[in-house]
């Protein structure tokens, strides 16, 4: 098949004709008269200060799509509502789908339910989210119907595999009135080398819906990934997420909040652990706009060698957003003297009547409570697990789901010889 080769700034993307991208012709549109006026950012670019995208932005990536045997080894829950895409293409065979919950392929969506794609999406002065939506290859629908429970956890299951292919997928979720629901996002790399990931979640959390989200992130670690989510809650409503990153060789989380109804609850939560050379960077935006809502961040990293981590959460707090409570830290442990992680939370409040603090701590372990440890049997690397366990715990324990819980401890066993 003839291929076609787009250079931006100096990205090369192989594109096979015939491959025109998910999306609707106008957006795709929009995003491709942009393009050429987008640069990639560096250094000097605010909100990139302290991630280097030079490994992405230098490369040729091939849009392909690949080939998996099983997801055995993927799947957290079993038996449940799954949809699969490798290299960023839908997998029909490896999924599950139900019709008892509408879970597709944006490639086989109506008009109506995608165009509900790019609504809050920016593309202005954002290469990342204009290369998506030019590229999107494919990508969840789910909608949880008005007053509906989806008792399991929903699951898209993503997979790269090959050398320089790049993985453009775009998910949009509904969770209308009343409803309830659970979704896993999870990233995992298959005899992949130095693949990139370009993720888009786009979240509408209706009046008094719940709805909660774990994202894990165990690409290999010689993968890059920016992943942005975009939510947007209407009064009522409960929005959770945890961001779980146990590998990726650079790994850039945008999660951004619009708090756009009263009485709404905003939960983010993350845990980050790296080794090697491995950078991850979590930026987030909470945007309180109306009164009478609670926003509750936290996100706890593990540093080893020479890793590097970046936290940036932003609170705004709107004039009109009276009786926010909003609270915001980050806690990093270091254990080596060549780990680095840059931590910066922010709070931008307008109105007068709220509660709002924020803090970010960063040390190493504590060395008596290793000695205590050790004084009762314990082996020093088993004491200093334990205290890395129990520091994380609090973050992991947030999530509902028992065998998702068993499953990342697994995972931070084998990724990081734990005993």
């Amino acid at each position: 098949m003839e291929q076609v080769i787009n250079t931006i700034n100096n990205v090369d993307i192989i594109q096979s004709n015939g491959m025109n991208g998910v999306l609707s012709k106008e957006l795709k549109e929009k995003a491709t008269s942009l393009l050429s006026s987008l640069t990639f950012p560096t250094t000097k670019t605010e909100a990139w200060k302290y991630t280097r995208v030079g490994k992405i932005s230098n490369k040729k990536f091939d849009i392909q799509p690949g080939t998996i045997d099983s997801i055995s080894k993927y799947s957290v829950f079993k038996e449940t509502t799954t949809i699969v895409f490798v290299n960023g293409f839908f997998d029909e065979k490896l999924s599950n789908l139900s019709e008892k919950v509408n879970v597709q392929p944006l490639s086989k969506v109506n008009e109506t339910e995608i165009s509900l794609a790019g609504e809050t999406i920016q593309l202005e002065n954002e290469v990342f989210n204009t290369l998506n939506t030019i590229y999107a290859t494919d990508g969840a629908f789910i909608q949880i119907k008005a007053n509906e429970v989806v008792e399991t956890p929903i699951q898209i299951i993503n997979i790269g595999t090959g050398t320089n292919t790049i993985a453009a997928t775009r998910n949009i979720i509904v969770a209308d009135k009343n409803s309830k629901a659970s979704i896993l996002i999870s990233y995992f790399s298959e005899n992949a080398n130095e693949t990139f990931t370009n993720a888009i979640t786009e979240v509408i959390v209706k009046e008094n819906a719940h709805l909660s989200i774990d994202k894990l992130q165990l690409e290999n670690n010689t993968s890059y990934q920016v992943s942005t989510e975009q939510i947007h809650q209407d009064k009522n409503s409960t929005f959770t997420i945890n961001t779980i990153t146990l590998n990726g060789a650079l790994v850039r989380n945008n999660l951004n909040i619009l708090v756009d109804g009263t009485n709404c609850e905003s939960n983010l939560n993350g845990v980050y652990i790296l080794k090697g050379q491995q950078h991850v960077d979590n930026h987030t935006m909470v945007d309180h706009r109306v009164p009478h809502c609670n926003s509750n961040e936290s996100y706890k990293g593990v540093m080893y060698d020479k890793s590097t981590a970046v936290f940036n959460g932003k609170v705004f707090v709107r004039k009109d957003a009276q009786k926010t409570n909003a609270f915001q830290n980050n806690a990093n442990v270091l254990l080596s003297n060549d780990a680095t992680v840059n931590s910066k939370p922010e709070l931008e409040i307008y109105a007068d009547d709220v509660k709002c603090s924020h803090g970010s701590t960063t040390g190493q372990l504590d060395e008596e409570a290793v000695f205590y440890l050790r004084a009762r049997g314990i082996s020093e690397n088993s004491a200093r697990q334990l205290i890395v366990s129990a520091f994380m715990n609090d973050i992991i324990d947030k999530i509902e789901a028992e065998e998702l819980k068993e499953f990342i401890f697994a995972k931070i066993r084998e990724e990081f010889n734990w005993e």
